[in-house]
């Protein structure tokens, strides 16, 4: 399947790099979660064909399948560095298929680094970034650190992840934040309270996954989950409150019908709206995937559908929380 959409390109924050307005993230390519990896080589055919048709916006971490997703990103991009921009995630200590906690300590910060740089093939990180922040280590310290990598040549932009707009305003104080990524859908709007008007008064890039609210909004998730589903964990996704949410995404597959589009096409489609400055990020592990996904960026949405969708997925509507509300 071949597609002609063009992906345009955007600022990355204010005093940011040109990138593309969708971002490939490469997490699902391998084993994550007790999940089974992909087959390796779609997934680097996949991230290669991204590359191919615009996307340059890879987004990783260094404990991703225990590296095991930096180095697959790795093969991909070699030979063609400068066709990539490369986004890492650290800190998370992962073990037995756990999330253990975070380790952000500077010394730690330094040795993570140096083994990414060993696994991508690289010589710099494009954006660097603590994957989320707990209060163990000085807010000061962390960013510090990677504000010294910086300096260093190692990294080339900040960026944070996963915290409140009173640590974004910190951490930009600290060193210039180039980007925030934080999950953002229809069914996840928390942020539009502070977060992202910090974000954009501060001029910082939003990069914004979990467009599809871990599949709420696919059209696709019945309700009850097979046993095995990770999604099993959250209490959005739990007995009655599972029913009454998939009940809210009835509105949002019969706008998708009558568009020709898919639910998540359209999900996607509305992150995008939400602003220049915002660049929704999404899973993929095969390049089948790649026309859809591109598509929804071309999907545009009559004010009147705009308020519908707002209406319908006002911030507070769903039922149960998930890892997003910590």
């Amino acid at each position: 399947m071949t597609t002609t959409t063009t992906i345009t390109k955007i600022g990355l924050g204010k005093n940011g790099p040109l990138v593309s307005k969708l971002g490939l993230g490469c997490m699902r390519m391998s084993p994550v979660w007790g999940s089974k990896g992909n087959d390796e080589n779609e997934s680097i055919a996949t991230i290669q064909q991204a590359l191919d048709s615009g996307i340059n916006f890879l987004n990783t971490g260094d404990f991703y399948g225990h590296g095991h997703n930096e180095l697959l990103v790795g093969k991909a991009i070699k030979g063609r560095r400068d066709d990539a921009f490369i986004s890492v995630k650290f800190g998370g200590i992962i073990y037995g298929g756990q999330f253990r906690g975070l380790d952000l300590r500077p010394i730690a910060i330094k040795n993570f680094i140096d083994y990414s740089l060993v696994r991508l093939g690289i010589d710099t990180i494009d954006l660097y970034q603590p994957c989320r922040l707990d209060n163990s280590v000085p807010l000061e310290d962390v960013i510090g650190t990677v504000a010294d990598l910086i300096k260093e040549g190692k990294v080339r932009y900040l960026g944070v992840s996963e915290i409140t707009a009173d640590q974004l305003r910190k951490a930009n104080s600290v060193h210039p934040v180039t980007a925030l990524e934080i999950g953002y859908s229809l069914a996840d709007r928390q942020i539009e309270s502070e977060l992202l008007p910090a974000a954009e008064e501060l001029g910082i890039g939003v990069v914004a996954f979990a467009n599809t609210a871990e599949g709420l909004l696919s059209g696709e998730m019945k309700a009850p989950l097979p046993a095995n589903a990770y999604q099993n964990h959250f209490p959005r996704f739990q007995g009655e409150n599972l029913v009454k949410n998939l009940e809210k995404v009835e509105v949002l597959k019969t706008m998708a019908k009558a568009k020709g589009s898919t639910p998540t096409q359209l999900a996607i489609a509305w992150v995008n709206a939400q602003g220049d400055h915002i660049m929704p990020l999404v899973s993929m592990s095969r390049r089948s995937r790649l026309p859809e996904n591109m598509q929804a960026m071309e999907i545009r949405f009559t004010p009147e559908e705009m308020n519908t969708l707002n209406t319908h997925f006002a911030p507070g509507v769903m039922r149960g929380g998930t890892y997003l509300q910590r």
